[in-house]
């Protein structure tokens, strides 16, 4: 590989695009923070999750080529995509309706295939959502979270933007499931409708402890012209006790469309 420039960094490592010079094609090469590399374990869960994330073949999903290792690094080599992520699009301001479904529905779909591989991604935000030219959505950075062990309070910027859109129970260290991903959707729902996150506290702590104590505002508080079914669609998916949310993507996707 031939590294061309840096197009992504943040707290589970760099990410450059590159040139694949055997296929003579554009690829996004992911470095993992050195911890990873030294710590086996995290190493091997990793591994493990790179493998869940390889398997997984939907156009809503960017694909995984390889995992390798370079002194001593390990990372993720992934298509590249053309455009920009979700929180760059939602930095213009709220997008119109007709765009919230459509990224929406692609976003739901991709995690709807990935749910039945048995794949949980635990990490759903905007940043991990890449949108190319033609529309067309990418969900990334499957399984990385896993890799990151919950919500460690001490990395205030890099967590700061995970914790804004984890789960009650991610928040408490509990087991979770694909349930975990349908709040977080939620939450990327309300922001792309709203143009605002939905707890919004200044610190890692007043967030998580706002997911886990406060109720959602309604997103039409922000925003008049939401339907009442949208609404009713983003509230019932960050609901707190996850029995209470939809169950799955196949019934939260029924009710958007």
């Amino acid at each position: 590989y031939k590294l061309l420039n840096i197009v992504g960094q943040g707290g589970m490592g760099v990410v450059f695009k590159a040139e694949d010079t055997k296929l003579r094609r554009t690829v996004a090469l992911k470095f993992l923070p050195e911890e990873i590399g030294r710590d086996p374990e995290a190493k091997k869960r990793f591994l493990r999750e790179a493998q869940a994330a390889a398997i997984l073949d939907h156009p809503n999903i960017c694909p995984v080529h390889e995992v390798d290792e370079s002194e001593g690094e390990m990372f993720l080599t992934m298509a590249f995509i053309e455009g920009r992520s979700l929180k760059e699009r939602i930095a213009d301001g709220p997008l119109p309706l007709i765009e919230v479904l459509n990224v929406a529905v692609q976003v739901a779909e991709g995690l709807k295939a990935a749910h039945e591989k048995g794949v949980v991604h635990r990490d759903v935000k905007p940043a991990n959502i890449m949108l190319n030219r033609e529309g067309q959505v990418r969900i990334t950075d499957f399984g990385l979270a896993s890799v990151e062990g919950g919500a460690d309070l001490t990395r205030s910027q890099t967590v700061l933007g995970t914790a804004a859109y984890m789960s009650p129970e991610q928040v408490r260290g509990e087991r979770t499931d694909g349930r975990t991903d349908i709040w977080s959707f939620g939450c990327t729902l309300f922001e792309m409708t709203t143009g605002k996150r939905p707890f919004l506290g200044e610190r890692g702590l007043t967030v998580l402890n706002e997911i886990l104590n406060e109720a959602a505002p309604k997103p039409s508080s922000f925003r008049a012209d939401i339907p009442a079914g949208l609404e009713e669609v983003i509230l019932k998916c960050m609901r707190k006790r996850p029995e209470e949310r939809f169950q799955d993507f196949e019934s939260l996707m029924s009710a958007l469309q």
